[in-house]
């Protein structure tokens, strides 16, 4: 089967420790929240993922909306702990407890698909001889800079986020690039979300796609589209960049990049209202678009 998109990466169980509020364990994952929002827009979503069969019941919420799995196992399911130390909900100290381990290129199953996302949690999943096989390969490839720049200390599990050596190499072979600012600012030098994005445009990158705590920007062919989000709260700010990015590609199957952008601004504005991956209708919003401009 030929798959509009298929995303490729750990799923996990997330330990989230709010500045205020009750403890919570729940299944996680850029794979988890990215699938979930692309699953409600567009048929033809696949997730390729490494994890312990023991857990496949955790997939369950991504089949039941028509999203095939295909899981790689391994000997056990990632498990991070979130940590925010105050109300700035973009602050926050992660650490990675378990590790289901690298994507191997020849363990892949044989499949087709129009786009592929690598949407990692830290850098224990993809390395550049993934990237360089998938591109080789002909896939219309992006990844999230998040699966390089987090980078876990082997002793305290601690992650910490650094700069990418090959980072010119890598997002050269990629046809478009996910970030957030807090990894635009690292990977270029730049405070100022324009200018990391023109930054990583002269290293080759196609689209260039940055979310912030306002909005979010893209960087296509020499122009910048930017769209604010219009959500009445954070409740859900978790998996903020990857819903983006993923309600973004959803749409931009048949749309071009503005309008792409626009879309992927409203869904997730919904999404942070709420605890979770995203649980609404392509018509919540296509409303939510229609009230905010």
């Amino acid at each position: 089967m030929k798959y509009n998109i298929a995303f490729i990466g750990h799923m996990c169980y997330d330990q989230i420790v709010p500045f205020r509020g009750e403890t919570t364990i729940s299944p996680g994952s850029a794979v988890l929240c990215g699938a979930m929002a692309a699953g409600r827009i567009v048929q033809g979503v696949a997730v390729i993922t490494r994890m312990s069969p023991e857990d496949r019941s955790i997939l369950k919420p991504m089949q039941d909306i028509g999203i095939e799995t295909r899981l790689i196992p391994s000997k056990e399911t990632t498990y991070m702990r979130v940590e925010h130390p105050s109300e700035n909900v973009d602050i926050r100290n992660m650490y990675q407890f378990k590790n289901a381990g690298y994507f191997v290129f020849d363990d892949l199953p044989e499949f087709e698909s129009r786009y592929v996302h690598l949407a990692g949690i830290t850098d224990q999943e993809f390395t550049l001889d993934l990237v360089n096989a998938l591109r080789d390969k002909g896939f219309n490839l992006s990844a999230d800079m998040q699966s390089f720049v987090r980078q876990v200390d082997p002793v305290t599990r601690q992650i910490h986020f650094k700069d990418v050596p090959y980072k010119k190499e890598l997002i050269w072979r990629l046809d478009r690039v996910k970030l957030d600012m807090v990894e635009a600012a690292l990977l270029t030098g730049y405070n100022d979300i324009e200018q990391a994005a023109i930054k990583m445009e002269t290293w080759g990158a196609g689209e260039i796609i940055i979310t912030q705590a306002q909005g979010v920007l893209a960087r296509i062919n020499g122009r910048t589209f930017y769209e604010t989000f219009s959500n009445k709260s954070t409740i859900g700010r978790t998996g903020r960049g990857d819903t983006t990015f993923a309600a973004y590609l959803s749409w931009r199957l048949n749309h071009e990049p503005a309008e792409a952008l626009k879309f992927a601004a409203a869904l997730v504005s919904i999404k942070m209202e709420t605890p979770g991956p995203f649980s609404a209708s392509l018509n919540d919003v296509l409303e939510r678009i229609r009230l905010c401009h």
